[in-house]
């Protein structure tokens, strides 16, 4: 990001949690275990989407991507975070800062369009289960992952650009555990109405456009599926898309409220927490206790590992 003339803040203080300053030990433990198990959690799922071959489809393929981008999503900010909790680290640059806000808000524009990807992958098997195969080819499959990320990148761009362009003379202090638009806008000199039109306007982008399309795509699956005649039929159906619907939920639940009204409030940070860290942390979660086929290639796998550990055993004892 290219620093103006104007501008004199060469760094932002992050506040993060620092009202509850007596809970900085406990919150410090807590995101950390958040993180660990966010990693750990969605790293189980891309490792087992790439060895096991009966998850070598689209929509597994989907989900590791998804996986992946949880993160990267939760690494831009939780670690910063962690690092002001316990070291007392909160001093970030001002390119760093912006740099921060490009890449998770662009992050969060492409795990918003992939979402959109992956229930347009089920409405198309359902609704057109005999051509799917030969339209969903693998070769598709990749470009539908990679236009979410290039949409998600050149998207964020401009807001973080007209955002960055504002002067910045002072104070220096933000009321969020990371670089954000609202946080970042009541702290410029110069007036943000125009920033605050373009950020906003992208908000309908990354969040109200996608919804819809989700929507209506949802809206058209449950019309196929109705006209289903048996119930084992009917559930099958709807479970493929169960998972994914609580997920699209949670996410949009906490960023509309956040980024449709950007004027920020003292309780955006608390609700970012919820779909910047928590909401990555159960994905795995959801798509795993959710989904038959993960459950039983999980079983499969701890079985095996199981009696691998009862093979070496039996070679120590003999």
């Amino acid at each position: 990001m290219v620093e103006t003339n104007k501008t004199v803040v060469k760094d932002f203080i992050l506040l993060a949690f620092a009202d509850l300053h007596q809970f900085q030990n406990l919150l410090f433990v807590i995101f950390l275990l958040t993180y660990i198990t966010c990693v750990m959690g969605n790293v189980t799922i891309i490792v087992l989407v790439r060895t096991e071959p009966s998850l070598h489809t689209t929509m597994y393929f989907l989900i590791s991507v998804l996986s992946f981008i949880e993160i990267m999503f939760v690494s831009v900010t939780v670690p910063k975070l962690l690092a002001n909790l316990i070291a007392a680290d909160n001093i970030i640059s001002f390119n760093g800062c912006f740099t921060q806000l490009y890449i998770f808000g662009s992050l969060g524009v492409t795990e918003c369009y992939l979402l959109v990807v992956m229930v347009f992958d089920r409405h198309l098997a359902i609704n057109n289960p005999l051509h799917y195969p030969a339209i969903m080819t693998h070769a598709f499959s990749i470009e539908l992952a990679v236009l979410p990320w290039i949409m998600g990148f050149a998207i964020m761009l401009i807001p973080v650009v007209m955002t960055a362009c504002l002067e910045f003379c002072g104070p220096n202090v933000i009321n969020h555990f990371f670089c954000d638009f609202a946080p970042l806008q009541n702290l410029a000199c110069s007036d943000p109405f125009i920033s605050i039109i373009c950020t906003s306007t992208s908000a309908i982008l990354i969040n109200v456009l996608p919804l819809i399309l989700i929507i209506g795509f949802y809206v058209n699956i449950i019309m196929t599926v109705s006209k289903i005649k048996s119930e084992e039929g009917k559930q099958k159906a709807f479970s493929t898309c169960s998972s994914h619907l609580i997920v699209t939920s949670l996410l949009y639940g906490t960023a509309i409220i956040v980024y449709v009204k950007p004027k920020g409030s003292h309780y955006d940070k608390y609700l970012a927490f919820m779909y910047t860290a928590f909401t990555p942390m159960i994905n795995p979660f959801i798509y795993t206790f959710r989904n038959r086929d993960v459950k039983k290639v999980l079983r499969n796998s701890i079985n095996c590992l199981i009696k691998q550990g009862s093979l070496k055993n039996d070679v120590h004892i003999q």
